[in-house]
């Protein structure tokens, strides 16, 4: 069983905090497989019928536990009433620390009658992160990385399967978006889900996906919180501060996983242009890793300058990150306009061309090159 130290690590560390970690992400992205990691854990599997009779009196099963116990809810969602099994354990049985898995956020299923707000920490799992590849992983090709996606059981395959792909789209529809949001318009929703894949990386236009959906603009609006809230989809809001130029409504969406962008997309090889797209899509998923929601952004001027991510720091202070498969394509113009506006704050790009970091001046302008795999490091620390 291949090891993720950096995941466990985070568990635990949130548990020093909560009894409680909530660990969520896509089908098939790993959750069970680094949940049975955790040593000497009490493991339910809430999908067979035997253990959901077992939880029908949360408070013997809590009792006929040792006193400092680590129990696994794995697909929690399964249960009748899951937030009253998960309450009872965070406020009468303090002592124990519980994780809870699922695909979607907790509150995504309407049996979650408790959204258990402050007695949780949310962990969101996403496909295999390129630092990770690389270490534990053992699979040093980028481009396959990039093709096959970050979901463990193609990302370790020696062949590209198409039909894992297709059959993963059905199963996700069947039992994640039916079961959770009860939408029963099967192609309108996946016409939807693949435009969406296809375009991954753009700027959302409502209007324009309704159109070629065939879809309302309040349905497809539906369909894309319901997509956002089950982790298929990432929508970063544009970072403004007043100036007239400055885009300040449209949201630039990504897809959850490279792999899914390109089987929509047919690409089983890679041009430059296509490469760069899903590059940003693994230096956001560093990012999202150890920056909250709230204070990542992207930024875009109506002249098209536009920096890929902007980490607002404080108020004053935001750091810009462009993600750049060839360091050399840096656009100076579009860090000199942001900074312009925006005159405090870390630049940096981030490449897999870069071994070791480095710094360079352009004139008043000072850019720190990063592989993504240093930026992780110095995230982390």
């Amino acid at each position: 069983m291949i090891q993720r130290p950096f995941w466990i690590q985070r568990i635990q560390n949130a548990w020093k905090k909560r009894s409680l970690v909530w660990l969520s992400g896509v089908r098939r992205v790993g959750k069970t497989t680094l949940a049975r990691m955790i040593n000497s854990a009490v493991f339910l599997n809430c999908d067979l019928p035997s253990v959901q009779r077992q939880l029908e009196d949360p408070e013997f099963f809590y009792d006929s536990l040792p006193q400092n116990a680590i129990v696994i809810f794995d697909e929690i969602h399964r249960l009748t009433d899951p937030s009253m099994v998960l309450k009872i354990a965070t406020d009468a049985y303090p002592h124990l620390r519980v994780l809870a898995t699922g695909s979607s956020t907790l509150t995504a299923s309407r049996k979650f009658r408790d959204s258990l707000t402050g007695r949780k920490i949310q962990i969101h799992l996403p496909p295999v992160i390129w630092p990770e590849c690389t270490e534990e992983f053992q699979v040093k090709d980028l481009n396959k990385r990039l093709i096959h996606g970050g979901l463990p059981e193609m990302l370790l395959s020696q062949q590209y399967d198409p039909d894992f792909y297709a059959e993963w789209i059905d199963s996700y529809y069947a039992r994640d978006i039916q079961e959770l949001f009860a939408i029963r318009n099967r192609m309108g929703f996946l016409q939807l889900f693949r435009l969406l894949m296809r375009q991954s990386g753009s700027l959302m236009d409502v209007t324009h996906l309704a159109r070629l959906s065939g879809l309302t603009r309040p349905t497809v609006r539906a369909h894309l919180e319901a997509m956002e809230i089950s982790h298929v989809l990432f929508c970063l809001p544009p970072f403004h501060g007043g100036g007239r130029r400055e885009i300040t409504r449209r949201p630039k969406c990504y897809a959850f996983d490279t792999g899914f962008v390109a089987f929509v997309n047919g690409w089983d090889t890679l041009r430059e242009h296509e490469r760069g797209i899903l590059w940003e899509h693994l230096v956001l998923d560093v990012l999202r890793i150890h920056y909250p929601k709230e204070q990542l952004y992207y930024w875009r001027d109506k002249s098209r300058r536009e920096i890929d991510f902007v980490f607002r720091k404080k108020k004053d202070t935001v750091d810009a990150i462009e993600a750049k498969f060839n360091p050399d394509a840096v656009n100076l113009k579009n860090f000199t306009a942001f900074r312009t506006l925006y005159p405090h704050g870390e630049n940096y790009v981030i490449s897999p061309m870069v071994k070791t970091g480095f710094r360079r001046r352009y004139g008043e302008l000072e850019i720190q090159f990063r592989s993504l795999h240093e930026f992780h490091r110095q995230l982390m620390s």
